[in-house]
């Protein structure tokens, strides 16, 4: 069943805890808490312009082509996948730019057809320098195998097992990274909804100040804190221009 937003935006907001546990080479662990928002791409919350600095939904921020729209964008994706999704419904969970500033490290969409049946989930990584990619995970998938290069601590192997049950009033996500020699690496994120209206989002920006530029700063510290502790860099490469 699909899920039904709440409230007068039609859209929900998630008050998050994120963990992230490494295993190997060294064991070292942590966790933020962050807002998330799960919005239709066909009906974007009314935010009124007052409190749009706050809460900001722009394909810019996410792959595909410039002028087109988050679900344009996702169409055609979905469609290079052999993923037809005509009159379908997308649920996206993620962070809104807000204070002209957004980092996603994990978008999710969840597709299904006009008849509310699932069609696939879509996993969007980002990293911190500034590159995006998609998994997609047909019903009863879980594993992909890793394509895209997160973090500086880790190679571009190994493969995901993800659990992205689409949310209701709790929010369940769990990701882990299997590489040769075991599970290298779990993150998970646990949330409540609440309706998206323009109280919950004035106090969710006051428990939550700058919340984005939080995510990307405690992203960058505890990479620093690896470095301190020794562990080995895997370098990036980058595509010739």
């Amino acid at each position: 069943m699909t899920t039904a937003l709440p409230g007068p935006w039609g859209a929900a907001l998630y008050e998050s805890r994120i963990t992230h546990v490494r295993r190997t080479p060294l064991r070292h662990a942590f966790a933020h808490r962050t807002c998330l928002w799960l919005v239709d791409l066909d009906r974007l919350p009314p935010v009124p312009a007052v409190l749009r600095p706050l809460a900001r939904f722009r394909a810019a921020d996410h792959p595909g082509a410039p002028g087109l729209s988050l679900r344009q964008n996702l169409d055609r994706y979905l469609a290079g996948e052999g993923v037809r999704l005509g009159a379908g419904r997308v649920l996206m969970l993620t962070q809104a730019r807000s204070l002209g500033h957004v980092f996603n490290p994990l978008t999710v969409y969840w597709c299904r057809d006009a008849e509310g049946r699932p069609l696939c989930t879509v996993a969007e990584v980002h990293n911190t320098y500034g590159g995006q990619h998609r998994y997609l995970l047909r019903p009863g998938q879980a594993g992909t195998a890793k394509e895209f290069y997160v973090s500086p601590f880790f190679p571009v192997d190994g493969d995901y097992r993800m659990r992205l049950p689409e949310p209701a009033d709790r929010l369940d996500l769990t990701i882990h990274l299997d590489r040769p020699g075991g599970r290298a690496f779990t993150a998970t994120v646990r949330g409540r909804r609440r309706p998206a209206t323009a109280r919950s989002l004035l106090s969710a920006v006051l428990r939550h100040p700058f919340m984005t530029f939080a995510v990307s700063l405690h992203i960058r510290y505890q990479g620093i804190r690896l470095l301190l502790r020794g562990l080995p860099v895997h370098r990036r490469e980058v595509p010739p221009s």
